[in-house]
């Protein structure tokens, strides 16, 4: 099985930058979707961006631009680059691993984004 731990959440403010690391671990299989969710509260989780073992990216529209995903194969850790922040981008923010029928979740960090 594989274990996915996310780590760079933090307290930001307007325009501000942050990373996101996601950690995985375990045996990763060629064929896996990795992707970064978010949650902020009283709404559902939603997909931020994903990236594929092929290196195909995908984005929310709300975050275009401003976000972009990438991966180290040899740490097997994917980043998420998180630029020019708005207060609505403040939520949990979670790492997902899937391939196959198989998926596992991180814990989630919190980013937020105030002044």
């Amino acid at each position: 099985q594989v274990q996915v731990v996310e780590s760079g959440g933090g307290l930001v403010q307007p325009g501000g930058s942050l990373r996101l690391s996601c950690a995985a671990s375990g045996s990763i299989f060629r064929g896996y979707v990795m992707g970064w969710y978010r949650q902020a509260p009283e709404k559902q989780r939603e997909l931020v961006a994903s990236i594929t073992s092929g290196g195909s990216r995908n984005y929310a529209d709300s975050v275009k631009g401003r976000f972009t995903i990438s991966r180290d194969n040899a740490k097997n850790t994917v980043y998420l680059q998180m630029n020019s922040l708005k207060p609505e981008d403040t939520a949990v923010y979670y790492c997902h691993y899937a391939v196959g029928t198989f998926g596992s979740w991180g814990q989630g960090t919190q980013v937020t984004v105030s002044s």
